[in-house]
């Protein structure tokens, strides 16, 4: 089996892959005091509790932007399961060519996240991954990474609002039924869903007003949040929350990785 790891300031998202189908997942807080073998100890548990062994595990690819808990996690499931993690990063070599100003800087979410753009639909797309940023990857279907936008993610903006004000409290974030607020906590899901919502919809409209050749590139959304957000805009066009693992899943497969 193979394991894929998408290391996020906020969360951790694994995925366990027979073959080309993603058996299990789950998510993890990413939290730096663990040690290696409390990592180690926390995957293998999740791995015994889909019915697996850690044995099965032949070949770990990784994908991270908190490089604070990187090494300790790679080690404990090195502990745990023989395996030494292959970490994607800018020198990667995989087919997916970084056509910006600073290729080195494009964190690892985005590259597996364009690849998987490129190899599952075929055509332009914009990638709206929505994690502790929200983040906007745009690829052309021939595979070049022209750029895109970072902005404040949804749990970033609600926590920042509820920690500096005295009397709004912290809320579960999900869509509220109407946008005019009866309750403090109706305002709030309001503001920042249907806010971030509104501005999802904007920055694609001024993206495809730039994109090269006049094209009209795809919308796909992705990351913990998608399924909540992506109902509430208009331009978003397709919705799957396991697509940085099966980008990673692909890039292991160029990599030469065999599970």
């Amino acid at each position: 089996m193979l394991l894929t790891l998408d290391i996020g300031n906020t969360e951790i998202t694994a995925g366990l892959f027979r073959g080309n189908e993603l058996g299990a997942h789950w998510r993890m807080t990413t939290n730096p005091g663990r040690t290696p073998d409390e990592w180690g100890s926390a995957v293998s548990g999740f791995i015994l509790g889909v019915g697996h062994s850690p044995n099965e595990v032949r070949a770990v690819c990784l994908a991270s932007v908190a490089p604070g808990v990187t090494q300790a996690l790679v080690e404990g499931i090195a502990r745990a399961t023989g395996c030494t993690g292959v970490q994607i990063d800018g020198r990667a070599g995989l087919p997916v060519v970084l056509d910006v100003d600073e290729p080195l800087s494009v964190g690892a979410d985005r590259i597996v996240n364009a690849l998987a753009a490129v190899e599952l639909y075929g055509v332009d797309t914009i990638v709206v991954d929505f994690g502790t940023a929200t983040t906007f990857d745009c690829v052309t279907a021939e595979g070049r990474f022209i750029g895109g936008v970072i902005m404040p993610g949804l749990r970033t903006a609600a926590d920042q609002l509820t920690q500096r004000t005295a009397k709004l409290p912290a809320t579960e974030l999900r869509a509220p039924e109407r946008v005019i607020g009866r309750r403090t906590e109706e305002c709030i899901q309001a503001g920042v869903l249907y806010g971030t919502a509104e501005a999802v919809d904007g920055i694609v409209r001024r993206i495809r007003a730039e994109w090269p050749g006049g094209r009209r590139p795809k919308v796909v959304a992705t990351g913990g949040l998608a399924t909540v957000v992506a109902p509430l805009t208009v331009s978003i066009e397709e919705t799957d929350p396991d697509l940085t693992l099966r980008g990673l899943w692909l890039a292991a497969g160029h990599l030469g990785l065999t599970w």
